[in-house]
């Protein structure tokens, strides 16, 4: 760490939250905080209980403390991620992970692809539906997402679809459920993975991890569900092996490193992230752009970066690091008048 700086690591505690999912939300936390005193590091946790953040950090200066940013919301706040950095920049915390303009971006799944196409970044082909009708879509098998949740939040097996009367009922179903349009895309059925990645301006790749759907046959559920996150026990939580390393060739890893590092770029990410891609026909298109990827330690990036050799508590000190290059300097102290015969107070000791 540079100078002499503390960390308070700050997490969300939603108010709906039972005691047992309070302590299932505690235990990653301090694991992290645990391994980042392990390799030196002062640590503070602080839990935000509510929209207070002000509050929360009141006690700490933002000259002398790096805040590493666990927040996935405001408290009772639904998708405001975003909000959480804005405040922080407001109240002139310098913190791990993407700025409020990626955040914001990266909730909005038609926008990403906006900005992937742009970019020349691949991505699957799509469409947004504010109606229960896809207007004429021709591409099967096809899935229907949310388009502001994350963490697979509304897919499952039903989400895959395989023509246009089973596609309108989903997307009036996504309305209705979730209310909210739904993202129409060409369901790549091929080898999935997740990509971790952490750098600024130089952007390295960790060992990718692939999705091995080896053990369903049916196309319908040959995808990463909420349940398979989530829900252990679960049909899709224990039928999809991991793969980490992913067995790729060596010119696989460039092309999947080239594409990652352009949509981790395009979409604005900083410090680290998680990028989601599937392949077909020897292409690699991006399905989604995690600025701020999960850092548990038994998620598919602490899991990339033990692969890649480096410890827990590393990873911790490496996200404060990259942070840290954009904290101004400490001030140095005042030093004492010099020629002005006053002598320090405690001179005399």
């Amino acid at each position: 760490m540079p100078d002499d700086r503390a960390t308070v690591l700050l997490h969300n505690v939603e108010p709906g939250w039972t005691e047992a999912e309070r302590a299932a939300a505690d235990e990653p936390v301090s694991a992290l905080a645990g391994a980042m005193a392990e390799s030196g590091c002062r640590v503070e946790v602080v839990a935000l209980l509510d929209d207070r953040i002000a509050e929360a950090l009141a006690a700490y200066d933002p000259r002398t403390h790096l805040v590493l940013n666990w927040c996935e919301s405001l408290p009772g706040v639904p998708h405001s991620e975003p909000m959480v950095a804005r405040s922080l920049e407001a109240l002139g915390f310098t913190f791990t992970g993407a700025g409020p303009e990626a955040l914001e971006l990266c909730c909005d799944k038609p926008r990403v692809k906006e900005v992937l196409e742009a970019a020349g970044v691949p991505t699957p082909a799509w469409r947004f539906c504010d109606s229960p009708s896809a207007d004429g879509w021709d591409r099967f098998p096809a899935i229907v997402k949310t388009v502001h949740e994350h963490s697979s939040e509304g897919i499952t097996s039903e989400a895959v679809v395989m023509g246009p009367e089973e596609l309108d009922r989903r997307i009036a179903y996504v309305l209705e459920t979730y209310r909210q349009p739904a993202l129409v895309e060409d369901f790549i059925d091929g080898r999935e993975f997740h990509v971790s990645l952490w750098g600024n301006g130089r952007v390295e790749m960790l060992p990718p991890a692939e999705m091995d759907f080896s053990g369903f046959a049916e196309v319908r559920d040959r995808l990463c569900t909420y349940e398979a996150k989530f829900v252990p026990g679960s049909r899709h939580y224990d039928g999809i092996r991991t793969l980490l390393p992913a067995p790729l060739s060596v010119p696989e890893l460039a092309a999947m490193k080239d594409v990652c590092q352009r949509a981790y770029r395009a979409a604005g990410c900083r410090d680290y992230g998680r990028i989601d891609l599937r392949a077909r026909d020897g292409i690699f298109y991006i399905l989604d752009v995690n600025p701020n990827a999960d850092i548990s330690s038994d998620a598919s990036f602490a899991c990339a970066a033990e692969v890649a050799g480096i410890s827990y508590g590393e990873v911790g000190l490496r996200l404060l690091e990259l942070a840290a290059h954009r904290q101004p300097p400490l001030p140095l102290p005042l030093p004492f008048a010099t020629g002005s015969g006053t002598a320090p107070a405690d001179s005399h000791r």
